[in-house]
């Protein structure tokens, strides 16, 4: 008996890896700030979408403070690429004042 072209077994959607035209894969979504460093990170599987991570990913974003306080969660502004030029990302930013 010939197993199916995805395997017999599925991936959980938790895990990392994800079945795509490069064949198993991943994605990291990160959150830098000016100076290449690194903010937040997230990895999805290979086909998932750029778009919906969005928001997870600034939302893992915390810069601690220099003295006493909490961490800062809000960026002054966001850079990103046209796989993330939404109606919903642009009002998520909004909504944050950013």
């Amino acid at each position: 008996m010939e197993e199916p072209p995805g395997g017999v077994s599925v991936e959980p959607v938790d895990h990392g890896l994800g079945r795509s035209r490069g064949g198993l894969t991943y994605k990291i979504h990160l959150a830098v700030e000016q100076g290449q460093k690194p903010l937040s990170v997230v990895i999805t599987a290979g086909q998932r979408g750029d778009s919906p991570q969005f928001e997870p990913v600034l939302e893992a974003v915390r810069v601690p403070r220099l003295r006493i306080g909490r961490p800062r969660r809000r960026p002054d502004r966001v850079r990103a690429d046209k796989a993330y030029d939404s109606r919903s990302n642009r009002a998520y930013l909004r909504r944050r004042g950013i």
